[in-house]
């Protein structure tokens, strides 16, 4: 995989209105700090993959229903993108209608419950998609406890506040085939991200950001995921801010063209 800065021109999609939308359902699935609050937007019944995504910080109001994340969801979801994939969005802990207290590091135990419970409802291959805070707590549970954690090296910051009730053991999970990094922060409000992790991550990753993201410059940004191990693509949207303002079609293009080149 070329790890190589590729620029996404504007796209223009053409969406087809006969489609039928798929099943919308209301969820609970069980978590480390009590219940979490999920949508399940349901796909083809034979679709190959199934795909978790996870929502921006909470304390910056960030939740499932971000215009970010329900545009990921529908680049993956809808079969006018060509996937029609099964996809399941959920509120961290303390958002939403979801039990417990927003931590910032914790959260990660959050992931792994809802791609248990994935795992368990479909029985087939994911991919996990995360944007922003979405994105650490994403690539974190995947690889930083998933692939990294021999020795103990390069777990996610957690700390001593949470129980050991809280925690999910870490484990290699063969059925996350891919991950993406939408707008992943380098450093916001004075706190610096740690990617070390991802140098020993070897799932397929797409780190997908624009390149005016005020959360992540842009030679910083290359920087961590350039440093990540591969296979792995890089792509920047010109003109594109954190929030992909004006450039969401652009980010589905880009995401759903890189899951079926590299899911065929």
């Amino acid at each position: 995989m070329s790890a190589t800065i590729t620029p996404v021109q504007a796209f223009s999609s053409s969406l087809s209105p006969i489609l039928a939308p798929s099943m919308l359902r209301s969820l609970t699935l069980p978590g480390p700090a009590g219940r979490l609050e999920a949508l399940l937007n349901e796909g083809e019944p034979d679709a190959p993959f199934a795909a978790l995504v996870c929502h921006p910080h909470p304390l910056g109001g960030g939740s499932m229903h971000n215009k970010v994340v329900y545009h990921a969801m529908k680049a993956m979801n809808d079969q006018a993108w060509g996937l029609g994939w099964p996809v399941l969005r959920f509120n961290f802990r303390g958002t939403g209608l979801s039990q417990g207290a927003h931590h910032g590091d914790a959260e990660t135990n959050d992931v792994l419950a809802a791609l248990e419970w994935l795992e368990n409802e479909y029985r087939r291959p994911v991919i996990v998609v995360g944007f922003s805070f979405g994105a650490v707590m994403a690539l974190r549970a995947c690889c930083g406890q998933a692939c990294c954690s021999q020795a103990g090296r390069d777990r996610p910051q957690v700390d001593d506040r949470i129980s050991s009730d809280d925690r999910f053991p870490s484990r290699a999970n063969p059925n996350v085939r891919a991950l993406v990094a939408l707008g992943l922060p380098t450093r916001v409000d004075g706190r610096t991200y740690d990617f070390s992790f991802l140098a020993h991550c070897n799932l397929p990753k797409l780190f997908l950001s624009g390149d005016q993201d005020q959360f992540a410059p842009s030679a910083q940004w290359a920087q961590v995921a350039g440093s990540a191990a591969e296979p792995k693509r890089l792509v920047l949207l010109p003109g594109a801010d954190h929030f992909f303002t004006g450039q969401l079609n652009p980010m589905q293009s880009a995401l759903s063209g890189w899951l079926k080149e590299q899911l065929p």
